[in-house]
C-alpha cells in the first residue's frame, strides 16, 4: 500500500453530461476491479484512522481498503457489511467529502482515498459473484400461536433508520414486522433521492433480502390510522419509530402559500412516483408519451430553488431533466459555506444550473395569486480568524428574479402525529421525539431513531441510529422473556 506518492486519486467515470441530462439513470459507473485495487493501494493504513472516526457508522475503512487492494473480495465484503446495513447505497449517497474522505490524512496534499466509490464497488462486485448478506433463523417461528411474542419488534417507517434497525435485529435472530405508509419501501432512499444518484432497484434488492430473512413488510399502512398503537404494544415486545422528518421548512414570507411555491420533498416525491409509472408502463410495453408528475409541469419554465444543501441539488438537477427553460439556485451564504456534497454541486454546474450566492429571499412578488418574481437582499460573510465560523450580514442592495415556479429546499421538521400522545411519548419544542442514551422514548418499550428524534440530518446518521438502537432493543427483549 502507501502508493499515494505514485498514484493520483481517481473518481469513478461519469456519463457524458449531454446524455445524462436526458434521463434519470445513475451518473457514476462502478469501479472496475483493477481500479478499485489501485485506488485502495493509496491508503496509508493510519494507526488511528481519522476516516473511521468521522464516519457515523465507524466503518472499519482501512481494513476493507487493505482487502480490496489484496483482492480478497469475500473478506472486504464481510468487513464492509459488518458495520453497515447497505454500504453499496451509502457509498453512493453519503457526502464523503465532508465525512470520511474529508478527514483522510491524504486529503490536503495528495487527495483523499476514493472511499465512497470503493465502498460501492465491494458490494456490487460481490453481488455479481453471488455473495449475499446472510441471516440466522429468527427466534420466533412464523407458526407461533402466541398473539404476543416478546421476541418480535414492530418498526414504523422503512427509511434508512428503519431498514438499518431491521437488518441488525434480523442478524440477531429477532423477528421484525415493518409498517410503511407508502406503497413502496425505502422512505427517503426511495422517494427523496433521485434515480440519477441511486437506482431504486438497489434499494428494493436490500428490502427483498430482508424479506427472505424473515421480515414481514406491511405497505400502505399508516401508523395511528391503519395500525393502532395499542395493538402493536399488545403484539410486540418493542416498537421502533423511524418515521423521519418529512415536513418541509417554511421561509416565513408572505406569498409562500401561493400555488406555484412548492416544498422540495413534494416535488421530488411526485417526480419519483411519475418515474415509477413510466417504468411500469415500459415493462408492460405501453409507454405513455408526455406523462407528467401530477402538479409539476415545468417544461420551458423559469424555476428558482431556494437552499444550498443536497436536497436543493437534487431539485435543480431533476429540473434540468424535466426540460426547464432555466433553473437558478438561490443561497444566502457563499459557495464555501454550502452544507451539501461538493460533487453534487459540481454535477449541478456541469448540467447547466446557475448559482446565485450571498442572496437572501425577502419578498415573493405576486400576480393573479401566483408568484411571478422573488425579491432578494444581498448578504456578505465575515469569517473568524480560523476561516470557519462566519457571521451573516445584510447590505442595502436588492434584486429581483423572475420565476414561473419556486421550490423551497430549506430543510425538514417532524410532522406531529396524534398517536405519539396515545403512546405517552414526549417531544421537544421542535417536535422531535425525546429519547435517552438507549434510544428509549418516555415509553420504555418504544424506541426512536433517525430524523424523527434528531431533526433532519444525513441518511448515514439515521442508519447509525437504527443499528445502535437495535442493540438496545435486543437488550430489552431479553428482560421480557
Amino acid at each position: 500500500m502507501l502508493n499515494f506518492v505514485k498514484i493520483d486519486r481517481t473518481n469513478p467515470k461519469k456519463r457524458d453530461v449531454l446524455q445524462r441530462i436526458k434521463d434519470y439513470k445513475e451518473v457514476y459507473e462502478v469501479f472496475a476491479e483493477y481500479k478499485a485495487s489501485e485506488q485502495a493501494s493509496r491508503c496509508m493504513q493510519c494507526g488511528v484512522p481519522y476516516c473511521h472516526s468521522k464516519c457515523p457508522l465507524h466503518n472499519v475503512i482501512p481494513s476493507w481498503l487493505k482487502q480490496t487492494w489484496q483482492k480478497d473480495l469475500e473478506l472486504a465484503f464481510a468487513l464492509s457489511n459488518e458495520t453497515s446495513p447497505f454500504p453499496e447505497i451509502l457509498g453512493k449517497i453519503c457526502p464523503h467529502d465532508v465525512l470520511c474522505e474529508g478527514e483522510c490524512s491524504l486529503n490536503d496534499d495528495y487527495g483523499a482515498i476514493s472511499i465512497g466509490a470503493i465502498e460501492t464497488y465491494i458490494s456490487e462486485k460481490a453481488f455479481k459473484k453471488g455473495i449475499k448478506p446472510s441471516f440466522p433463523k429468527i427466534a420466533n417461528s412464523k407458526d407461533s400461536k402466541d398473539s404476543k411474542n416478546s421476541k418480535k419488534v414492530a418498526i414504523i417507517g422503512s427509511g434508512p433508520a428503519g431498514l438499518s434497525a431491521a437488518t441488525f435485529l434480523l442478524r440477531q435472530g429477532i423477528g421484525v414486522e415493518m409498517f410503511e405508509r407508502s406503497n413502496k419501501a425505502g422512505g427517503l432512499l426511495t422517494y427523496g433521492i433521485p434515480n440519477f444518484k441511486l437506482d431504486k432497484k438497489k434499494v428494493q434488492r436490500r428490502v427483498t433480502w430482508l424479506e427472505e430473512a424473515g421480515l414481514k413488510l406491511h405497505l400502505s399502512s399508516e401508523f395511528g390510522k391503519d395500525i393502532k398503537a395499542k395493538d402493536l404494544l399488545d403484539k410486540f415486545g418493542a416498537i421502533f419509530l423511524a418515521i423521519g422528518a418529512s415536513q418541509g421548512a417554511k421561509i416565513g414570507l408572505n406569498g409562500e402559500d401561493a400555488t406555484n411555491v412548492y416544498q422540495a420533498i413534494d416535488f421530488l416525491t411526485q417526480i419519483q412516483e411519475r418515474n415509477f409509472l413510466l417504468e411500469e408502463d415500459k415493462e408492460n410495453k405501453q409507454v405513455k408519451e408526455g406523462i407528467k408528475a401530477k402538479d409539476f409541469d415545468v417544461k420551458d419554465k423559469s424555476v428558482l430553488v431556494v437552499g444550498g444543501g443536497d436536497t436543493a441539488m437534487d431539485c435543480v438537477r431533476s429540473l434540468v431533466r424535466e426540460g426547464v427553460k432555466s433553473v437558478k439556485c438561490i443561497y444566502r451564504r457563499d459557495e464555501k459555506s454550502m452544507p451539501g456534497s461538493k460533487k453534487e454541486f459540481e454535477n449541478a454546474k456541469e448540467e447547466g444550473v446557475e448559482f446565485c450566492f450571498n442572496l437572501s429571499p425577502k419578498e415573493f412578488i405576486l400576480k393573479d395569486g401566483k408568484v411571478c418574481a422573488l425579491r432578494v437582499q444581498k448578504t456578505s460573510l465575515v469569517y473568524d480568524k480560523f476561516k470557519k465560523k462566519n457571521i451573516l450580514t445584510y447590505k442595502d442592495e436588492y434584486f429581483e428574479f423572475l420565476a414561473d415556479m419556486v421550490i423551497l429546499a430549506l430543510g425538514f421538521s417532524v410532522k406531529k402525529i396524534k398517536v405519539l400522545d396515545e403512546l405517552g411519548i414526549k417531544t421537544n419544542d421542535k417536535g422531535n421525539i425525546q429519547i435517552n442514551e438507549q434510544f428509549q422514548t418516555s415509553n420504555s418499550r418504544v424506541f426512536a431513531g433517525g430524523d424523527c428524534q434528531r431533526g433532519a440530518h444525513l441518511a448515514v446518521t439515521a442508519t447509525a441510529d437504527g443499528r445502535d438502537a437495535s442493540k438496545e432493543i435486543a437488550k430489552l427483549l431479553k428482560t421480557l422473556d
